[in-house]
């Protein structure tokens, strides 16, 4: 018998029942059943076979043709109603939070994953529009840190789309410090307001989005017993940080960073820092007034650099920080897991070498 196009009879239904594009499936089952027939008409037993064969086919085409016709009737204008909701978070360090929390029922997109990247200067782009048009739960930090989020908002409406702003969830504006995740207090209100939306969107399955919370709390607890450690062990103990990150996690460390609060917010906004504040900061240093120099590895400009440099000339310890996540892969609270256990390993030094 002549070279009959089985594989390729087998993966037109294959792909037949991912697309929903039947008729080409009913063509080729059509014309390999003309082939068998042509060739095998010499006896009754090959046309018995050629028989079977085609029903076999016309049973497996039917059945692909029920399964498009069922997806499409469960289909909806939104995802939410097909059971997965799109999410799209400004900043990956709340698109794992989102992940955690959503599990199987979402699809979190992250838009600034790169760890060389300023969330303040992001670019976006025509993917990043579609992405929001497209979505049912946005989530923006918000106070100016990802003011180009809410530009594609304006700029693609949606009558499905819920905003999660997390500075307004926490009552902050533009011009606050807007590095709310290095705030744990706050980490959780954002958990919690997720939950929230996920169970506005998708209320059938409200108890799954409860089971997860409940799991992202016991996820938290290294991070937040490490948090409660650090501050049992060296509350009140002077730090410095080349920018402001840093302020909510030390306030929450009870550490006192002493650092001009001029020089942190001028290079969290990407300016050069008044000259007087370099001076106090560079004096700071040289008179080993702080015992650990927090700094932020995303915000390098020459004058951090060289505060750097100061630091670890005059055997001050050294933590960066960073923020996104890093590497890219990890979870919100292992990385910053992660982060303070390096913190508390430059102070334990610090107090070692006394």
């Amino acid at each position: 018998m002549p070279g009959v196009a089985f594989e390729d009879v087998t993966h037109r239904i294959g792909h037949g029942a991912r697309t929903g594009h039947i008729k080409i499936i009913t063509v080729r089952a059509y014309w390999l059943r003309k082939s068998f027939v042509q060739y095998c008409c010499a006896t009754q037993e090959a046309r018995q076979e050629v028989s079977g064969l085609v029903r076999g086919l016309a049973v497996l085409v039917g059945s692909v043709v029920l399964m498009a016709a069922g997806s499409a009737c469960t289909s909806g204008s939104s995802t939410a109603h097909a059971g997965s909701l799109n999410v799209v978070a400004g900043e990956n360090f709340w698109g794992s939070v989102a992940v955690q929390l959503g599990g199987s029922k979402v699809n979190v997109l992250s838009v600034v994953t790169d760890p060389n990247a300023d969330s303040h200067e992001y670019a976006s782009n025509t993917n990043d529009a579609r992405a929001f048009a497209e979505a049912d739960l946005v989530i923006l930090n918000g106070a100016g840190y990802d003011d180009w989020g809410q530009k594609l908002l304006d700029a693609n409406s949606s009558n499905h789309r819920q905003v999660l702003n997390v500075a307004n969830l926490l009552s902050k504006k533009a011009g606050d410090n807007p590095h709310f995740w290095y705030d744990p207090v706050s980490v959780v209100k954002v958990a919690d307001a997720i939950t929230a939306k996920y169970k506005a969107i998708d209320s059938g399955d409200a108890s799954y989005y409860d089971t997860l919370r409940n799991a992202f709390t016991a996820a938290l607890q290294p991070y937040l017993t490490r948090i409660a450690e650090i501050k049992q062990k060296f509350s009140g103990v002077k730090v410095g940080s080349t920018e402001s990150i840093f302020v909510y996690m030390a306030n929450a460390l009870g550490l006192n960073l002493i650092s001009p609060a001029e020089f942190m917010q001028a290079v969290s906004e990407g300016n050069d820092p008044p000259a007087a504040s370099v001076v106090d900061f560079q004096n700071q240093i040289t008179g080993k007034q702080i015992k650990v120099l927090v700094y932020n590895v995303q915000t390098a400009t020459a004058v951090t650099t060289n505060v750097k440099h100061m630091a670890q000339a005059a055997d001050i310890p050294v933590v960066g920080v960073s923020e996104t996540l890093q590497p890219e892969t990890v979870t919100f609270q292992d990385w910053q897991l992660a982060q303070l256990i390096a913190l508390e390993n430059a102070l334990n030094a610090d107090a070692l070498s006394k």
